[in-house]
């Protein structure tokens, strides 16, 4: 404990000014992390000077290349060396840093990369002659009369060479590389109607890894084209559009059908007045609005854009700015939660087009190579193995169908199948298998359907619709349960008593640091009031807003459901099936689960026969 320490002088320490150079390298840490950074840096650059074609090129995953051209507006050669100077930058004044419209505004990105490696800057404004200037570790350079045709060409080689320790904390080339083209694709995925184009040089043949041409169109029509080709067709085969307004805050984008989850939430891509952020309390908001349909394993794909009065959001409060801060959080969480639930409320009983594609690889049958294990003969067998092979067939027995119908078929009669049925988008019940899966003829193909987990998320609705019609029943505490806490979270609590009441929990102060609980929901039965308060209060810090007691309610719904709804094994008359199915076309949510499975899959008439090689 009293070891002399080594960097602390006796004497009273002195304080001093840092140079320059030293201050860019010091802001280089917080600014560059690694060589997705530096591309971020340079993109948000090209696409603030109005730039609609953007090509990146890179080489050993950005540490020995980087270079970004676009054909903006370009910078004249006097500014040249002022882009090199730090807090310099032409997106703001200085005397609104709460009405921020531009992707850039510290001017900390060039002089910090200029700092740590080998910078070199090219540019032309139109009718202009182009001019270059380097900067290499912070030495700054004369500006230079060069060759552009239009635009900037910012070029960065040999990153963190002035700061050699950087270097042994980057990954390999490939995951650098994987890094810098994740970054690419969020920008274009921002910016729909801009030209992207990343090429890898590793190696001296410069290969294109990713290409994103110019959108037209519609905003909508540009997204969807441009999420078509980051994310792939089926992102946007099984994704729904989203357009809503509350308060001043417009939420659009396109999110995913709960049965087209994912087990990660690596396609989640959230933006904030186009700029791509990673915020806590949207992510909690985006979980939260498919808290009722997909089970704690899996998560949403999205791609969600917030657009907001600068004055109202707060961009300055991360290095990187991949965090915001909302003047009014609880309007843009209530937002997204009710954009999208209303949006797949609309979907009704559509499921992800992926299901079919899953069932068809299923049922192909798999190749088996001729040398892929050894000939085994018959006298090489086990005695007991023998002695099966030589057993008389085992007599098939037809599976039981209908309870009226031991073939499995509907037989023609007037409480059999109308023709007419088949035009819906279930389509007429023909027969159910193993008294648990009903098929279904459509117009194009063919349905099946699990009568377990489709009548169960019917009752779930049912029961959702008659809590929100009615209430929830409180059941009043015979002795109140008195919970001790903190000032500051009993406090915290009593701010939301009367969101709590309105789900059948009533709290009431009983001290400055006591919450007596007087009432509990009445379909939870006996719970632990202590426990739940305090998980209330764990969500609450992280989020702002709590779900937790209605989530309760919901999973006691849901418990409800699935032992009222018809159980497997069950056999079914053609009129409970067919109801069944309209009353699926009827309900909103009714193609997956509670625990967002897939009710029923579609197969289509040509994927069928190519199953039999008939295509």
């Amino acid at each position: 404990m009293n070891a002399p320490k080594p960097n602390i002088s006796p004497s009273p320490p002195q304080i001093r000014q840092l140079d320059e150079t030293v201050i860019n390298r010091i802001a280089a840490g917080e600014v560059v992390e690694r060589p997705a950074s530096a591309v971020k840096e340079l993109l948000e650059n090209a696409i603030d000077a109005g730039a609609t074609r953007i090509e990146i090129s890179i080489s050993h995953g950005g540490k020995t290349l980087i270079r970004v051209t676009d054909d903006g507006c370009g910078i004249p050669a006097e500014d040249l060396p002022l882009a090199l100077s730090r807090h310099a930058t032409s997106k703001i004044d200085g005397s609104d840093l709460l009405d921020i419209r531009s992707f850039g505004f510290r001017g900390e990105a060039l002089p910090s990369l200029g700092a740590v490696g080998r910078l070199t800057i090219t540019s032309r404004p139109t009718g202009t002659d182009a001019h270059s200037i380097a900067c290499a570790g912070g030495s700054l350079g004369p500006v230079k009369p060069a060759a552009l045709t239009s635009g900037t060409q910012v070029e960065l080689r040999d990153l963190f060479y002035a700061t050699p320790a950087r270097l042994k904390f980057l990954r390999s080339d490939r995951a650098e590389t994987q890094a810098i083209s994740e970054v690419v694709k969020r920008l274009a995925m921002a910016e729909p109607f801009i030209g992207f184009t990343l090429r890898d040089e590793t190696g001296g043949e410069p290969r294109v890894t990713f290409r994103a041409d110019a959108q037209s169109g519609d905003l909508f029509n540009a997204l969807a084209g441009r999420l078509a080709t980051v994310l792939g067709r089926e992102f946007a085969e099984n994704a729904i559009r989203l357009d809503a307004e509350r308060e001043g805050i417009h939420l659009t984008g396109y999110t995913a059908l709960p049965t087209y989850s994912r087990g990660s939430s690596v396609a989640q891509f959230l933006f904030v007045n186009g700029r791509p952020v990673r915020d806590k309390l949207l992510i909690g908001a985006l979980r939260g609005a498919y808290a009722d349909y997909l089970s704690r394993e899996r998560h949403p794909a999205a791609v969600l854009f917030l657009d907001v009065d600068p004055q109202r959001v707060d961009v300055n409060v991360h290095p990187a700015k991949s965090e915001v801060r909302f003047r009014e959080p609880g309007v843009a969480r209530g937002l997204i939660v009710s954009g999208i639930r209303h949006a797949l409320a609309e979907a009704g009983h559509r499921a992800s087009s992926t299901i079919a594609g899953e069932v068809l690889g299923a049922m192909t049958p798999e190749r088996v190579e001729a040398q892929e294990a050894p000939r085994i003969y018959q006298m090489d067998r086990p005695a007991q193995d023998r002695a099966q092979s030589y057993r008389w067939p085992t007599p098939v027995v037809e599976p039981m169908g209908f309870a009226e119908a031991p073939t499995g078929r509907v037989e023609d009669t007037p409480q059999g199948v109308d023709e007419t049925l088949t035009h819906h988008p279930l389509g007429a019940a023909r027969g159910q298998v193993h008294e648990n899966y009903i098929i279904a003829q459509t117009e194009s193909g063919m349905v099946i359907v699990d009568q377990h987990a489709a009548h169960e998320r019917l009752v779930y609705e049912k029961l959702k619709r008659q809590m929100a019609e009615n209430g929830v029943a409180a059941q009043a505490l015979l002795i109140p349960e008195i919970v001790e806490l903190s000032e500051q979270d009993a406090s915290t609590l009593l701010a939301h008593a009367e969101t709590f009441t309105r789900m059948g929990l009533t709290l009431e102060p009983f001290g400055p640091s006591t919450i007596a609980v007087r009432e509990t929901p009445a379909i939870l039965g006996e719970i632990n009031a202590e426990a739940m308060l305090r998980d209330v209060l764990d969500e609450l810090d992280d989020i702002g807003e709590s779900q937790i007691v209605q989530e309760r309610l919901e999973a006691i719904l849901s418990r409800v459901a699935c032992h009222g709804s018809i159980r497997s094994g069950r056999r079914m008359r053609a009129e409970e099936m067919n109801a069944l199915l309209r009353e699926m076309e009827a309900t909103p949510h009714s193609g997956q689960c509670n625990h967002g499975r897939p009710t029923y899959v579609e197969l289509k008439l040509h994927d069928i026969e190519r199953l039999f090689g008939r295509r």
